[in-house]
């Protein structure tokens, strides 16, 4: 595989090889925006793109790593984490805390820890795809794999996939989904946000 081509992309490359992890970084050449956008490049479901949300808790960020096919329920999140409000960031706060734009915000590589939530959901998926530090780029993971490299906390963050992604898993898989199993996970104070 040839080395990436984005300096960002390259950098995070490097630092995924050095975590030990499996997979190596895909560089897509018209980019995504969006887990549908990924999952459309990719061929795989929306629901096995890792969507890398993060939030303001009191002016400390907060990245949450959600199924593509999910919704964070961001009242649930406050409540997980013991706070009165949990916001959406904005794109300087995203960059400041991340070092990268929406749309490329990566598990890992970011200029200082951020305390990171790793949605259940996605453990629904064999393998994941999460963003590589540019909108163009991502890699190929597995859940434990996300735990372990972003040292998170396993969450429920909201409620289950949405009507569209199921319809789209059953399709792939020739199976009817009408009932989603999942592991109730409630994080405690290993999740560290802090001012």
């Amino acid at each position: 595989m040839s080395r990436p081509t984005h300096p960002r992309v390259a950098v995070f490359a490097d630092l995924l090889a050095e975590a030990g992890a499996g997979g190596r970084v895909h560089e897509l050449p018209s980019g995504a925006h969006t887990a549908a956008e990924a999952a459309a490049a990719l061929g795989v479901p929306v629901g096995a793109i890792a969507n890398s949300l993060v939030f303001d808790v009191g002016g400390a960020p907060l990245l949450v790593l959600t199924s593509g096919a999910h919704r964070v329920d961001v009242a649930r999140v406050a409540a997980l984490l013991g706070v009165p409000r949990v916001a959406r960031a904005s794109a300087d706060f995203v960059r400041e805390h991340t070092g990268q734009p929406i749309g490329g915000v990566s598990p890992l590589g970011h200029p200082a820890p951020i305390g990171t939530l790793v949605d259940v959901e996605l453990a629904r998926h064999e393998r994941v795809w999460a963003a590589a530090g540019h909108p163009s780029a991502v890699f190929p993971t597995t859940y434990d794999e996300l735990l372990r490299l972003t040292a998170g906390t396993a969450a429920e963050v909201g409620d289950g996939p949405t009507q569209a992604a199921r319809a789209e898993d059953a399709g792939s898989t020739g199976l009817v989904a009408t009932e989603t199993t999942r592991t109730e996970t409630t994080p405690g104070p290993a999740v560290a946000v802090a001012p």
